[in-house]
Formats: structure tokens, sequence, C-alpha cells
């Protein structure tokens, strides 16, 4: 019996050594400077790790006006652990640089705000005040009430939140999407229901780069924007962010690269002032200057077209998200606006989306909804777009969730009476799945259309 003990405790002292071994073993493998309950790979992206036990957490109460710029809220990390993604690059795709994607940076929630931003939208009335009258007004009231008629993977969050940006850019990675088209307002301005946003610009940029992304500017219609404004805002961003790594330049024909910039509701100018910008004869032309770009005009009806071309803009797009809402935005009219392009050396640069549906902020818009179908209608629309063999497709859009637009995840939520509309019977990325598909398809057509 005591030779049975002895070889018993003879046992369990060798076998505490050989866990112990192991643990020792697996301790020397972690990135350096970890601590035991890290995730192992999190040293991959150092701003990703959470304060330890005992240090103290940011404090994101005191709202916008006491807090501290993003890149500086990038390098303190957020407080929602469960939003931690730590992928390394060579798990994604390849971007595609002639996918675009419009993306909005105006949502705001009070950790980062101080408020709900965006996410509490206004119900928009019909211009008839009788049919007005007959449709709820208000505003939303998030988080559960969003003005949305989907519901965001991320929640309410603040597009402020540097591991939302994380987030963005790894969802976008997924798609193998290459370029964001960044709704921008110049410093101060902001859109009726929003706040200036072009402060976050840098850290958006710089986390756009980290995962191998450029940027681009959707520049929107402010308050004054005419040929002298657009002058100075241009200038203002090829100035402030054209060195960045991630900022985007198109490669012309000529073999030059510049920066390539989206005009929203351009048609609100006149082809005559546009033409003092984009002109080599204009008064504030840009042409041939530290600050000549490629322009993309926005075209709604036929006849603008010839506005465009009039204006002196380097090509057009269509970004409606809706086939048959207006002649650009239907598929039909592709094959025709491309021969129109070609024929006036323009480029054309047709929107694709994954459906439509506005009736949260505009409930009397429904007959302009456009169903998603589990996915069809999306690859119907990029199908349209390769058979007429474009350079760029852009995506309307990555999180434009008013118009219900957005291939960002989204969840399944009941809040109340509220039952939002979700992806299944499919999880919650396959819009992004889709696009990477299509993508690849892309890249593959251009190979061929290029010999």
């Amino acid at each position: 019996m005591a030779r049975f003990r002895r070889k018993t405790c003879i046992t369990l002292i060798g076998f505490i050594l050989f866990i112990f071994g192991i643990m020792v073993v697996l301790k020397t493998l972690r990135p350096e400077g970890a601590g035991f309950e890290s995730p192992f790979g999190l040293g991959l992206f150092p701003e990703l790790q959470r304060a330890e036990s005992g240090d103290n957490p940011p404090n994101h109460q005191k709202g916008i006006a006491d807090s501290k710029p993003a890149a500086d809220q990038l390098k303190k990390g957020s407080t929602k652990s469960t939003m931690t993604l730590a992928a390394k690059l060579e798990e994604f795709p390849v971007p595609n640089y002639n996918l675009h994607v419009f993306y909005y940076s105006w949502y705001g929630s009070p950790q980062f705000d101080g408020k709900y931003i965006h996410w509490d939208h206004p119900i928009l009335p019909h211009w008839d005040p009788k049919v007005a009258s007959n449709f709820p007004k208000g505003k939303h009231s998030p988080p559960d009430d969003v003005g949305s008629n989907f519901y965001p993977g991320l929640g309410a969050y603040s597009s402020r939140d540097p591991i939302v940006i994380e987030a963005h850019m790894q969802q976008l990675r997924t798609a193998a999407i290459g370029v964001l088209a960044l709704s921008w307002y110049p410093p101060g301005m902001k859109e009726d229901n929003g706040e200036p946003t072009d402060d976050l610009v840098p850290a958006i940029m710089d986390i756009a780069h980290k995962y191998q992304l450029k940027v681009t500017f959707h520049i929107e219609p402010y308050k004054g924007r005419d040929d002298l404004s657009m002058y100075n805002s241009v200038k203002y961003i090829v100035d402030k962010y054209g060195d960045h790594p991630a900022f985007y330049r198109y490669k012309t024909s000529n073999g030059k690269h510049l920066p390539l910039f989206y005009v929203y509701d351009s048609y609100l100018t006149s082809p005559e002032m546009w033409t003092r910008l984009l002109k080599e004869s204009g008064h504030h032309s840009i042409r041939n200057t530290a600050y000549d770009g490629v322009f993309i005009g926005l075209l709604v009806e036929e006849k603008q077209k010839n506005e465009i071309l009039t204006a002196g803009f380097d090509g057009l797009y269509t970004y409606f998200a809706t086939n048959g809402f207006s002649f650009g935005s239907s598929h039909r009219n592709w094959k025709s606006i491309k021969v129109f392009c070609d024929s006036n050396n323009l480029m054309f640069i047709p929107s694709v989306g994954p459906g439509y549906i506005d009736t949260s902020i505009r409930p009397w818009n429904l007959h302009n909804t456009r169903n998603r179908i589990n996915g069809k209608y999306y690859e119907t629309a990029l199908s349209a777009a390769l058979e007429v063999r474009t350079d760029i497709v852009s995506i309307t859009s990555f999180n434009e969730w008013h118009e219900g637009t957005q291939i960002e995840k989204a969840i399944p939520k009941t809040a109340g009476q509220t039952t939002y509309q979700d992806y299944l019977p499919h999880k919650a990325d396959i819009y992004l799945e889709i696009t990477r598909k299509w993508a690849e398809k892309f890249q593959k057509e251009r190979e061929k259309w290029l010999v």
C-alpha cells in the first residue's frame, strides 16, 4: 500500500510539472506585453487592447464639446469590448480599387457625442399639406427607435467611435471594396440633421490606411456652394489630406494620378458657373494646377447628360439605388449613357444598391421602395453595371440607413410595436459576401476588357 501511495504521489507531481511546462511554453508564444487574459493576436492591433483591470476607463460622457479629437480617442479605445476585432489583413480578400462605396460619418451617440445624431431623424412631411396630414409627425427616439427600416448590427452607434470605424473598415475589406467615398461638408458646415464632421476625416483615413483602403470625397451641396467655394473646398481637401497614404488618386488615360471627387446634386449649380471651375479658361479654373482632379457630376434626368458635358465635368454617376426612379438610376438606360460618355470622353460610374426603403423618415414614399428579394435585387444591379463595361462601379451605400440602401450588417430586432426588417434567412453579412463575389467577377471582367 505504501509503495502504491508513493507511485501515486510521483505520478501526480510529474503531471503537475508537465502542466506547468505547457503553460510556460504557451506564455512564450504570446505577443510581447500581452496580459494573461488578452486575446492571442491582439498585439497585431495594439490600439484595440482594452485597459487592464485597475486602469481608469476613458470618460466619454462629457459630450463632444469636452471630448478629445477622434484620433486621440483611437488611442484610448472603446468601452465596448464585444466589438473588438483583430483579424489579420491576409484573411481578407484583395481590395478592388475600382469598386467604390458611399460612406456616411454623420451618426452620433451620447457616449461619444453627448446626444444621438441622425438616429433620431425627424419624420419628413410631404410637400402637399393634405397628404402630410395622413401621416405621423415628430422624430425618432433612439436607441430602440431609430430613423431606419433596418436595425444596425453595431447598434445606434457613433461615427466617432474608433472601434466602429475599425469594424466598418473590416466589413469593407470583407466585401473586397477598395475605396470609400466619404460624404463631406467643409469645416464648420453640416447638413440639416447633423453636426460638422470634417474633424473626423483624419481618424477615418488612418484606419482606412491600416486596412489598405482608400478614401475619396463625396462633396455634398453645402450652403453657398459655387465655383469659388468649390475651388476653396478642393484646395482645402488636397492641402490637408492629399499627402495621406489613404488619399485616393485615379490614374487617367494620360498617366496622371489625380484626386477623384463625386459632386452630389451638381445640377443645383448652373453649367455656366461650373465652367468657371472646370474649364481651362474659367475664372477659378483648377485645370492644370496642383488642385486638378477628376470631377464626377450626378446624373438624374436625361437632359443633364449634356449639362454635365457642357459644365466641364470628367464623368457622371447615378447614385440612387432605385431602379426606375430616375433616368440615371434605371438600369435599362445604362448602355445608352455609356455610349454617350464614350463618345464625349466622359467616365460613366453607375451606382448599384441592395434595395431602397425610406418609410421610417418618409412614410408617404412607399411607392419608391425596392425590395431586396434576398439579395437578388442587388445582384441584378451589379450584373447590369458589369454589362456596360465601366471602369468604376459605385455602391449606394455602405451605411445610409435612413434610405435602407446599406450593405452594413443588420440584425433582427423588435422594439415595442416596431419590428425592423432584416436580412433573414441569410446572415448579417450577406450583402458583404455578395459584394465580395461580384468584386472578383468585376476584376476578372476588367482584365478581359483591357486585353
